[in-house]
């Protein structure tokens, strides 16, 4: 395969009752900094990604972002991570990805299992990845 420019993005959403998102916002949770562990966690996890998936190759990554977004709308309260990995290479991030995604969500989810059992990890997908001979792709809702 040809070195190419190759980048992905994944997604996941974390619902959670009012309290734990209220000290998820206001930065109250007794462990912590809950979206600055779960940045590290994500961005750890992508680097570790080999070590975890049978088969996937270790990747030099050139960039790594996990950025959240906090939703709260008609009583229903979540967190939203997303995930974005770089890298130059001949095979694809996309695992990286959504390895970052789902292990910054796990954070979140240990950081705030005190507050609440109930919270649900969901939605998690590739967004999109460009670059590979397989091309460009992005999710559409079908």
């Amino acid at each position: 395969k040809p070195v190419t420019a190759r980048e992905a993005t994944a997604h996941g959403i974390i619902t959670m009752n009012a309290e734990a998102f209220a000290a998820v916002q206001s930065g109250t949770v007794k462990k912590g900094d809950v979206l600055g562990v779960a940045r590290i966690a994500g961005i750890m996890a992508t680097k570790r990604t080999s070590e975890l998936i049978p088969l996937c190759h270790l990747l030099q990554l050139t960039k790594c972002m996990v950025d959240f977004e906090l939703l709260a709308e008609n009583g229903s309260y979540a967190v939203q991570a997303q995930c974005l990995v770089k890298t130059t290479g001949k095979t694809g991030v996309e695992m990286e990805a959504l390895t970052g995604v789902q292990i910054a969500l796990l954070t979140i989810y240990d950081m705030c299992k005190a507050i609440d059992k109930h919270m649900v990890m969901s939605e998690v997908h590739l967004v999109e990845k460009t670059g590979g001979k397989s091309g460009d792709f992005r999710f559409e809702n079908r």
